[in-house]
């Protein structure tokens, strides 16, 4: 066998694996992929996007600080901003849940860290009307 064919397929093996995001964990959703998540996040001049619509509800990704919990990030920032902008204003937290008020409805966002750069969240569908 010829001497570089096992570095040649090493550095395509690598070079797949780190294109498709293979390594990254598994999305709550099914509906995009996790290159498609990060490329959209990074493609946008905005801190927060929406990655989807699954189950009733819409799926965000936006970036964290590492080190810091998601209430004190720029994640936690971009989602109050997001819904603020709505008229929504945070009521309370329970673990990763949040709770907003607009009036008399309720709005709850769960979060999750996905990565310790990333963090998805959902939000039922119909929020930003």
């Amino acid at each position: 066998m010829k001497k570089w064919l096992i570095p040649v397929l090493f550095v395509a093996i690598v070079f797949v694996v780190f294109e498709s995001k293979v390594y990254y964990p598994p999305l709550p959703i099914s509906s995009v992929s996790k290159k498609e998540v990060i490329s959209k996040l990074k493609d946008s001049p905005k801190n927060i996007v929406k990655i989807g619509d699954e189950d009733g509800f819409e799926w965000f990704i936006t970036r964290s600080e590492l080190g810091k919990s998601i209430e004190q990030g720029t994640g936690f920032r971009s989602i109050r901003r997001m819904l603020g902008e709505k008229g929504w204003t945070l009521d309370s937290e329970n673990g990763s849940a949040y709770f907003f008020k607009r009036g008399k409805q309720t709005l709850i966002v769960e979060t999750e860290m996905w990565t310790k750069k990333y963090v998805i969240l959902h939000v039922e569908k119909g929020w930003n009307k």
